[in-house]
C-alpha cells in the first residue's frame, strides 16, 4: 500500500501492518523495506508510541559509568570527586545525576581525608603495577637454563633447604633429604634430581604436616604434584598444633610440608657438598 505521487493513501491500515511488524521484532530498517515506506517522517509516525525490539538497540558504552555515577552521587560524592574517580566530564555527570537530591556539605576535614585516601590507592595501584613489571622482566631475563646452570642452582637449593651430615656425628648422614612447603621449590628440585640421573624409582616421599589439617587433601595434591600414587607416600609425620604459637599456616590451601629421600645418594650427596664449596671459593675469586 505504498505512496503515489508522494502521497500515503489508507494510512490507517498501513499503521496497523507496521505497528504489528514492530511487535513481531522487526527493526525500523526492515519494516521500511517490506512496506516501502521511504519517507523517515511518515515512518515515525506509522511507529509512534511503539518501542523497539531488544536486538535493535545499540549498547551504549557510557551506560556503566552513568550508573557508577549515580552511586557515587547517592553516596555523597561531588561532581569534582566523581570526576577523578571516573575520568569523564563534569557536564556529563551533571546531566547523568541532576535527578538525584544533592549530596549533604561534607565536613572540609572528610573532604581531604578522602582525597588523601583516593591518591594513596593510585599510588598502592601504581607500585603493585610496577612490581608485576619487575618481575615478569625479571622471569623472561631468564629463559631456558643449561646443565650447568641447573645443577649450580639444584646445589645451592639442596645447601639452603637440604639435610647436612655433620661431621662430629658419630654416624654419618650423607645422604640426600629435603624438606619444604613450596610446590614451585619441590618442583625443581625434582627436575635438578632427574637431571642427575635420579628417577622415581629411587626416592622416597612423606608429608609433614599439622595434625589439624586435611591430611588426606595435602597428600593428594603432593602426589599429583611429583606424579606418584599416593599410596606409595611413607606415613605422613603429624605436627602437634601448640596452641600459644601465633600460626598463619592454617588457611585451606595448607598442604603442609613434603619430605624427599634419595636412596644409595652417598657418592651424590658428597658431590653436592663439594660443588657448594666449589662455588664458595669460585665466589670469593671474583671479588
Amino acid at each position: 500500500m505504498a505512496h503515489a505521487h508522494g502521497k500515503y493513501v489508507d494510512f490507517e491500515g498501513l499503521r496497523e501492518r507496521a505497528v504489528a511488524l514492530r511487535r513481531a521484532g522487526l527493526s525500523r530498517r526492515q519494516i521500511r523495506d517490506r512496506l516501502h515506506v521511504d519517507n523517515n517522517d511518515i515512518l515515525n509516525r506509522l511507529l509512534e508510541g511503539e518501542p523497539p525490539p531488544e536486538w535493535t538497540k545499540r549498547p551504549n558504552a557510557k551506560d556503566d559509568v552513568r550508573g557508577r555515577a549515580r552511586e557515587l552521587r547517592l553516596q555523597g560524592w561531588t561532581y569534582d570527586q566523581i570526576q577523578v574517580e571516573l575520568g569523564c566530564s563534569k557536564s556529563s555527570i551533571s546531566l547523568w545525576v541532576r535527578d538525584l537530591p544533592k549530596p549533604e556539605q561534607r565536613d572540609p576535614t572528610e573532604q581531604a581525608k578522602l582525597a588523601a585516601r583516593k591518591r594513596w590507592e593510585h599510588e598502592l595501584a601504581v607500585r603493585d603495577e610496577e612490581r608485576r613489571y619487575t618481575k615478569a622482566a625479571a622471569a623472561a631475563e631468564i629463559g631456558a637454563l643449561t646443565d650447568r646452570e641447573l645443577f649450580l642452582a639444584g646445589v645451592v637449593l639442596y645447601w639452603a633447604e637440604g639435610s647436612k651430615d655433620k661431621a662430629y656425628s658419630p654416624q654419618r648422614r650423607e645422604r640426600l633429604q629435603f624438606i619444604n612447603s613450596d610446590p614451585n621449590v619441590i618442583s625443581l628440585y625434582l627436575h635438578w634430581l632427574e637431571s642427575l640421573g635420579v628417577g622415581r624409582e629411587r626416592m622416597r616421599f612423606r608429608v609433614s604436616i599439622h595434625q589439624s589439617a586435611d591430611v588426606t587433601t595435602a597428600e593428594a595434591f603432593w602426589a599429583e604434584l611429583v606424579g606418584v600414587e599416593a599410596a606409595t607416600f611413607q606415613r605422613t609425620t603429624l605436627k602437634e598444633h601448640n596452641p600459644r604459637t601465633n600460626r598463619k599456616n592454617t588457611e585451606e590451601a595448607y598442604r603442609g610440608c613434603l619430605v624427599i629421600y634419595v636412596r644409595q645418594s652417598a657418592d651424590l650427596y658428597r658431590r653436592v657438598e663439594g660443588a657448594w664449596y666449589g662455588i664458595v671459593l669460585g665466589a670469593d675469586s671474583a671479588t
